[in-house]
């Protein structure tokens, strides 16, 4: 007997073998029902899937047999992945100097072998797809070409299998980064709310402590220092609501009435005779979805709509249906209006459609990428209609799946 050669390439091919995980795991229908349709096609009682390892041929799927690896120096697949030929054919294996006295000859009575070669994208030959029989025989053409193109689909199923283990470690990866990215904006609301306070808080005190006795240049300083506090305090807070969206979504299901939900709304944003909120009472309904997902969603849309609001009165009218396969809310303004272009960009993180808000202030570009990826974790979906100088419509939809 005879064993197979290493080839010059093993220690790169041992690394592409181990790369798909595959060695010592269990039986999988989908390599079995190959084994099983090529044993059928060559009319063979053994049919294999095998991996060779460095000391070892692991069968990934077996046919006709009860063994789950072989040692590799009587393996005929070790000769299969140093063969130039793209099918290694032994029509008598008991009359070939390579497999002479082989235990698989005499204790199995093997006799006939053909395998394929399965090679990875970057040439690399794994191991094979291969069949076995107990006397010399040979294969036609419809049973080779069946063969060839089984082993070909074993090979898309390898690395349909490696991409599936990338794409889970790189959502592993997103989900670790996304939780550090939580604990870096609790940290920084921590540690910059209180600090940032003080600082406006002094800078409100020496305003009032000075008022007439510094000069108007010194005073507006004062003025800038509490506005750029206040800024950043905004974009923290909106920050640290952006990535806990997974929290507010997360939150159990409950039922949601429509006129509570309006005059709770109205009662943390609505703070002058110059915003008007309309709604129907009489048409009240309830919804089922995240109650406080669905706060910090409307509350974002009215809190726009009140500061890019440039009429008076800044009107706001909240209506909801309910249709037969979701709720549909709707969010609907005299404001300035967003134009076409600018409609793509809005639920970007930190893009602002204006430059100022009603009180001089520009926006964080924050409130809409959160409510985005809300919607997007309750399964919702948003529409914009809008029309510069008029106003703006959003229509929200909920599916009703969780009724």
């Amino acid at each position: 007997m005879i064993s197979a050669p290493i080839p010059s390439n093993e220690k790169k091919r041992l690394q592409a073998v181990e790369k798909y995980e595959l060695l010592d795991t269990m039986p999988e229908d989908n390599y079995d029902s190959i084994t099983d349709i090529i044993a059928s096609i060559c009319q063979a009682p053994i049919s294999l899937i095998t991996l060779v390892d460095k000391d070892r041929t692991f069968l990934k799927s077996r046919h006709g047999v009860e063994l789950t690896e072989s040692p590799r120096d009587i393996s005929f697949c070790a000769h299969t992945i140093t063969s130039e030929d793209d099918i290694t054919i032994i029509p008598d294996a008991t009359k070939d100097q390579r497999f002479i006295g082989s235990p698989l000859l005499t204790e199995s009575n093997i006799a006939f072998y053909a395998g394929v070669p399965l090679i990875d994208r970057n040439g690399y030959k794994l191991g094979s797809l291969c069949v076995f029989d107990t006397k010399p025989r040979s294969l036609n053409d419809v049973q080779l070409r069946a063969l060839k193109s089984m082993a070909k689909h074993v090979m898309v199923l390898f690395e349909e299998r490696h991409r599936n283990m990338e794409l889970t470690q790189a959502q592993k990866l997103l989900e670790e980064r996304n939780e550090e990215l939580k604990d870096f904006a609790g940290i920084v609301s921590h540690d910059l709310k209180a600090p940032l306070s003080n600082i406006m808080m002094i800078a409100d005190l020496l305003q009032k402590e000075n008022q007439g006795k510094i000069s108007d240049k010194s005073y507006k300083y004062l003025q800038y220092l509490r506005d750029a506090g206040g800024s950043l305090s905004r974009y923290i807070d909106g920050m640290l609501i952006f990535y806990k969206s997974d929290e507010l979504a997360n939150h159990a299901f409950e039922e949601i009435s429509y006129v509570d939900l309006v005059e709770d709304i109205v009662a943390m944003v609505v703070t002058d005779e110059h915003t008007l909120v309309t709604y129907a009472p009489e048409m009240d309904v309830t919804m089922k979805t995240s109650n406080a997902a669905l706060h910090q969603i409307l509350l974002n849309l009215v809190s726009n709509s009140i500061k890019y609001g440039d009429k008076d009165p800044t009107t706001i009218h909240i209506a909801m249906e309910v249709l037969p396969d979701f709720y549909q809310l709707t969010v609907e303004d005299n404001g300035r209006g967003i134009s076409t272009e600018q409609i793509k960009s809005v639920f970007k993180l930190f893009y602002t459609a204006a430059e100022e808000d009603r009180h001089g202030k520009k926006g964080t570009g924050i409130g809409l990428a959160t409510t985005k990826r809300l919607l997007d974790q309750l399964g919702a979906s948003i529409d914009i209609e809008s029309e510069v100088g008029v106003g703006t419509k959003i229509t929200l939809k909920f599916p009703r799946d969780n009724d």
